[in-house]
């Protein structure tokens, strides 16, 4: 009989205890090396490579961005084109309503957590003004007819609360108002909100807008010769 004869059946008895017994055991140290090794490996690569390349691509090709987008005067640090800021007075553009604190308190971000059927968001309530007093309050600012129309986000708080921007529509609606507390032809101060409008990123991301800060700034930049010639207007 050849030696293939002599090969035991795999599927016998005594096989199946010969194979059993050739196994080696795995020990538990063999398992947890390779668990371990991995986790402190990713937790590198996940905790510390990974972040430090966004922040040297951030502070290499989006510096402005990633200092938190500062507007700076006189060498100053005057705002952010990110958080808005209050503005009360004739003479300056007004943002729209905010419910983060006090307004625009960058330290109790949020909305007013109203729904739209709630009718303390239109009537308003002791600690609350609503979307009707707003308007009214708005067409008085500005000298607008009872029945003009109001944009949404002249009466409504942002769910930040720090939204720094508004709309075109609403910028034009307080041109008249602030011409008038600066001695300004009203001209002058629509074609600085025109330069002033952002158009929706890449042409069709959002709504066109226009920073109030900005907006500010610019009018503090106009010169002398903007002001109103004297005589009716």
């Amino acid at each position: 009989m050849g030696i293939a004869g002599t090969r035991a059946n795999p599927a016998s008895p005594q096989a199946s205890a010969a194979e059993g017994v050739a196994q080696p055991s795995v020990r538990l140290s063999q398992q947890l090396r390779p668990t371990i090794l991995g986790v402190l490996l990713l937790s590198f690569m996940t905790g510390g490579i990974f972040p430090l390349l966004l922040w040297a691509f951030a502070a290499t090709l989006l510096a402005p961005q990633g200092a938190g987008s500062l507007i700076m005067r006189h060498g100053s640090v005057v705002g952010s084109r990110l958080i808005g800021q209050q503005f009360s007075g004739a003479q300056w553009f007004h943002p729209r309503p905010s419910a983060a604190g006090k307004g625009y308190d960058a330290t109790a971000s949020g909305g007013t957590n109203l729904a739209p059927g709630n009718p303390a968001l239109k009537q308003g309530a002791p600690d609350f003004t609503g979307i009707g007093e707003l308007a009214a309050q708005y067409r008085r600012d500005n000298a607008l007819a009872p029945d003009t129309p109001i944009p949404i986000d002249a009466v409504t708080r942002s769910g930040s609360g720090l939204d720094p921007d508004i709309s075109p529509t609403n910028a034009f609606l307080q041109v008249g108002r602030v011409a008038a507390a600066r001695g300004l032809d009203e001209s002058t101060v629509r074609q600085l909100v025109s330069r002033h409008v952002t158009p929706p990123q890449l042409g069709f991301l959002g709504e066109p807008r226009a920073s109030v800060l900005e907006l500010n700034l610019a009018l503090e930049r106009l010169p002398p010769g903007a002001a109103r010639p004297p005589g009716p207007q």
